[in-house]
């Protein structure tokens, strides 16, 4: 094993509760108005330190839905599965799909935004169950498992990720520090920005299990303020459609009551 690879390898074993915790009660208070159960966690990759709510939900693995977007896009651009973010996978999904918006052929650059499934289905099933398996494994993401369907295992299970988890991977591809192609994470990071001003970006992806009934929602990302990375992963329980926005719009006041966004 390559060095990089091991020290990323051992970096990603620590266990996570060894970092610090800051418990914030702005954050609470948001989730308690929201009338929300959830948690926000907050991690710093300069100085380790975790700040958040609901420390104990922070650590606990949930399907991470289409937030594997991001590492499948990952996997599948560094193993050439597709020439660039641009370049048009087929749509093999229902005639009639959860979103309208779907159901036609388009490449990674906009399926992302518009969280299309079967695109990136269609992706892992080029990548194939083996080479699936490897580049999960060296990105340490969560549990490793993804069971004998390739083009399912990140929403129905059986791969699980921790919100705490999450922050930590998103805090090395922000910063270009993962053991695949620099080129393939810049193209990511590219898909996932969601917005900017003078001296910000803002990169994150939602993801919903089960959706459109009862299950997790996720929303998870980066920001990016003058110079410095702060990684941030929300995850909540989903009634239904109406929950959807929460994920964002909690996102955000927690990033603001932070002092951050």
């Amino acid at each position: 094993m390559k060095r990089p690879l091991l020290a990323l390898a051992c970096l990603l074993a620590l266990p996570l509760h060894a970092a610090g915790w800051t418990d914030s009660a702005p954050v609470a208070e948001l989730f308690r108005q929201a009338g929300v159960t959830g948690t926000f966690v907050l991690h710093d990759p300069a100085t380790g330190q975790d700040t958040g709510h609901d420390r104990e939900r922070a650590h606990q693995r949930f399907t991470p839905a289409s937030t594997f977007k991001i590492a499948n896009a990952l996997i599948g651009l560094s193993l050439g599965a597709v020439r660039d973010a641009d370049e048009a996978l087929p749509y093999r999904g229902p005639p009639r799909p959860f979103n309208p918006a779907w159901a036609r052929d388009m490449g990674l650059g906009e399926a992302m935004p518009l969280s299309n499934v079967p695109i990136f289905q269609e992706l892992a099933r080029r990548i194939g169950p083996e080479r699936m398996r490897q580049g999960i494994a060296r990105l340490g993401y969560g549990n490793g498992e993804i069971g004998d369907q390739v083009d399912s295992f990140w929403l129905g299970g059986p791969l699980r990720i921790s919100a705490a988890e999450q922050t930590r991977l998103l805090a090395a591809l922000a910063r270009g520090a993962l053991p695949f192609p620099a080129e393939a994470q810049r193209a990511v990071r590219d898909i996932l920005l969601l917005e900017h001003g003078a001296g910000w970006k803002l990169y994150g992806k939602t993801g919903w299990q089960n959706a459109p009934g009862p299950g997790v929602g996720w929303w998870v990302g980066w920001l990016e303020r003058d110079g410095r990375i702060h990684a941030f992963a929300l995850n909540m329980d989903m009634g239904g459609a109406a929950d959807a926005p929460k994920r964002m719009e909690l996102g955000k006041a927690s990033l603001r009551a932070l002092g951050l966004f």
